[in-house]
């Protein structure tokens, strides 16, 4: 058996029977003004983080979202839609699919501007997207890439991109580790399947991303995720695991390289009004500007004594410099 197949296997028992606090932390659960999200749907949230962003479903965008679970967030992308067909949810798993009809049915009954039309359920996985090309304007996946193995993520994000239209937007929820894992740990199917040994370092995660061509990459929240201990899992160790909440926007690739918010920011606080670089960047007077990973580098090689540099806070929530 694939470890594919042992993920589709702990999904469908996670459909017929829902287990809350399965593989994900337990995430409060934001409701916009009319919005009643059904407790069934609650308890069968198996993501680690959030994917919806008011900020990205402007116009009622078209979106597409990878990984049903039990519908949360294809209802929430819905308050933004509202049109038929105007979110399309896919999963490679008949039982979740089926429960997620079943959960929207409650949701209708509990929000009067709901209707099950308006998500495209749709079977099919991640590496062989059923979606015409750049015909998305937001796609979203919430705890499902980190499960993926290397050759596999890639072609998961290659058929985001895809599908993506241009300055589309993935916007992801992943958990991420920057200490080394055994290979004990990497090849246990069931471990990798509930979104714990799959776990890569944020800047190895990122840089797929940017292979894949998407030029800008936001990262928007950093949290704390998990623990591998020595007592409960097989590790010499202690192992600590977060989880990230990243866009990566299909901008074209700048020459000089992709764009990649971290959370940095600089702070002029020279005796002009203002600086500017010559290069699109001007700071005001003591006023935080957002800025790129490559512009900071950029900016601190000048060698000025009176710009302030952060360190990456791992929030990022745009009016960047880019």
């Amino acid at each position: 058996m694939s470890y594919l197949e042992t993920t589709k296997d702990v999904y469908k028992e996670a459909a017929l029977t829902p287990d809350v606090g399965l593989c994900c932390t337990t995430n409060p659960i934001w409701e916009l003004p009319g919005l009643k999200i059904p407790k069934i749907m609650q308890e069968m949230n198996y993501g680690c983080g959030s994917t919806v962003h008011a900020r990205d479903l402007t116009n009622s965008p078209k979106i597409l979202y990878v990984g049903v679970g039990g519908g949360m967030e294809l209802l929430q992308f819905s308050y933004f839609s509202r049109q038929k067909n105007g979110v399309i949810g896919l999963d490679v798993v008949d039982e979740m699919l089926e429960a997620s009809r079943k959960n929207f049915i409650k949701a209708e009954e509990q929000n009067d501007w709901f209707k099950s039309e308006f998500v495209d359920l749709r079977k099919g996985d991640a590496m062989n997207l059923p979606v015409e090309d750049n015909s998305i304007d937001v796609a979203a996946q919430n705890c499902l890439f980190n499960i993926f193995k290397a050759d596999d993520l890639k072609k998961a994000i290659a058929e985001m991109y895809r599908v993506l239209k241009p300055h589309g937007r993935l916007v992801m929820s992943d958990p991420t580790c920057e200490q080394p894992m055994n290979e004990t740990l990497r090849n246990d199917e069931r471990l990798r399947a509930l979104c714990l040994s799959g776990s890569l370092p944020i800047a190895e995660y990122v840089k797929m991303l940017t292979d894949a061509g998407f030029g800008t990459i936001e990262i928007r929240a950093r949290k704390p995720y998990r623990i591998l201990d020595p007592k409960n899992y097989p590790t010499d160790e202690l192992i600590y695991i977060e989880s990230i909440e990243v866009a990566a926007i299909k901008d074209p690739m700048p020459e000089d390289g992709p764009c990649i918010f971290t959370g940095k920011a600089a702070i002029y606080y020279g005796e002009e009004e203002y600086f500017d670089d010559g290069k699109g960047h001007t700071l005001l007077q003591n006023q935080p500007l957002a800025i790129c990973d490559k512009t900071a580098t950029a900016l601190q090689a000048l060698g000025r004594d009176d710009i302030y540099f952060s360190e990456s806070t791992f929030h990022y929530d745009g009016g960047g410099c880019c």
